[in-house]
């Protein structure tokens, strides 16, 4: 939504998400007055057709549209087969405690996992969240959900690391995991990378994109030697804009490459997210601040850090421990 000048006035105008464009006359005559009255006739214009008293399917949709093509948009799509059913045909203050239990229950019975149960009630509070916020309803209720289960993280050690990156066979498959492990970043920011986010010169690859269509952070990490090398070979050889690329074209996945080469490599079970993984156990483990991890991964702060990565690092409590050896300890009495 943005201000300009119409008639000796102040206008209001904006793109929809069908790529039309709307603008309608402020009767405000300051710059102030008008950005308060924008607001208000935005409001008007954009949420004229909404229902009112929505149910909660109504408010699912209204949050698919408004992600437009984000990758949770598709995801709710799944998502919400299992939700809607359960929560569709209430009100959001209809929604509660015992509601949302027995949904888990269900859910259960169903065989579905306790991590894709949390997930699915995990869009039903997003959703909710979105209608409080776009004033759709006057309060979002709360959603109860089962705890988000730990998952056994894999951990590479440098030798594993190495024996993997040398089993892949194909070249992108080879370079895709030099940039996972020696970046620390999620497989979908290093098939998303352009040659024109990798900055030779200051040595730097810019995971971000500027279109905000994911929602996990993203970094400006520097390249370590090793993959400036593997960057630079690639540059030379290279046939399109993508860094990770095959046949002169982007690639949508790496998964059956990468299965590959675990096996020739004979490490044992490894999931692609296993080495954003081991990038931040090692940096942590050699006494990188936790602060430069945090950086590094693009997490939004050190405490998503911790929380995820804090249980590996025992030895930070050392000292904390060992003011309760009781047997070592010279005390009165």
């Amino acid at each position: 939504m943005n201000i300009g000048r119409l008639r000796g006035g102040y206008c209001v105008y904006w793109t929809g998400a069908d790529g039309k464009r709307t603008r309608r006359q402020l009767a405000a005559r300051s710059r102030k007055e008008a950005e308060s009255e924008a607001l208000e006739v935005y409001r008007a214009t954009t949420y004229a057709s909404r229902p009112k008293d929505p149910t909660v399917a109504e408010i699912w949709e209204e949050y698919r549209e408004d992600l437009g093509d984000k990758p949770t948009a598709t995801t709710m799509g799944y998502t919400g087969k299992a939700v809607l059913p359960h929560f569709g045909h209430l009100r959001p203050e209809d929604i509660t405690k015992a509601t949302c239990l027995s949904y888990a229950e269900l859910r259960k019975n169903a065989g579905r996992a306790q991590g894709s149960v949390h997930t699915e009630l995990g869009h039903l509070k997003s959703a909710l969240l979105f209608a409080e916020n776009t004033r759709m309803i006057d309060r979002a209720p709360k959603i109860w959900r089962p705890e988000k289960p730990q998952t056994d993280k894999r951990i590479l050690n440098p030798g594993e690391a190495r024996a993997l990156i040398e089993a892949a066979i194909e070249p992108h498959i080879q370079l895709a995991l030099i940039l996972l492990l020696g970046t620390g970043a999620r497989v979908g920011a290093v098939l998303d990378l352009t040659w024109d986010r990798v900055d030779f010169e200051r040595g730097a690859i810019n995971l971000r994109l500027n279109d905000g269509a994911t929602r996990k952070g993203r970094a400006v990490v520097p390249m370590n030697a090793s993959t400036r090398a593997a960057l630079t070979v690639a540059h030379a050889v290279a046939l399109s804009d993508y860094v990770i690329e095959w046949a002169g074209g982007p690639v949508g996945s790496i998964r059956k490459g990468i299965s590959g080469a675990v096996q020739r490599a004979k490490i044992g079970h490894v999931r692609i997210h296993d080495l954003r993984h081991t990038a931040a156990v090692t940096m942590l483990s050699n006494g990188i601040p936790l602060e430069k991890v945090s950086q590094v991964l693009g997490h939004s702060n050190t405490s998503v850090t911790f929380s995820t990565y804090g249980r590996y690092l025992p030895e930070h409590m050392q000292d904390a421990v060992n003011v309760l050896d009781f047997m070592s300890l010279k005390t009165g009495r």
